[in-house]
């Protein structure tokens, strides 16, 4: 799985905020394997000349499915970072739940073969 962050002018990405955006998708989107083959973390700061609303924008790119996209504001970027991931985690839960019946029984989606 590749992360790719980009921030906006106003955020200046270091060696910690990408070690901590690292940490914090790798974790929620270790449990989905290689299912998640691609995932984009987008950084920014509404108010540039005040502190608050930082904002982060999870989007996760899934193996025959469209991207799902997560965004959260909060007072600090690790702090929008680990509310976008817990927002993104749900989505992906529902997502991939619908697709699957944890019963591993078959739905009338999937094709039946001979």
């Amino acid at each position: 799985m590749q992360i790719q962050v980009t921030t906006d002018n106003h955020v200046t990405g270091g060696e910690g905020l990408t070690s901590h955006i690292e940490t914090v998708v790798g974790d929620t989107m270790k449990r989905f394997g290689t299912r998640v083959t691609r995932v984009d973390v987008h950084l920014g700061d509404h108010n540039s000349h005040k502190n608050g609303a930082q904002w982060c924008a999870i989007e996760a790119k899934l193996a025959g499915l469209q991207p799902l996209t997560a965004k959260a504001e909060a007072p600090s970027l690790n702090q929008a970072i680990d509310a976008a991931a817990a927002k993104l985690l749900k989505i992906l839960d529902r997502t991939i739940g619908r697709k699957e019946d944890p019963r591993g029984r078959t739905t009338a989606r999937k094709d039946i073969g001979p």
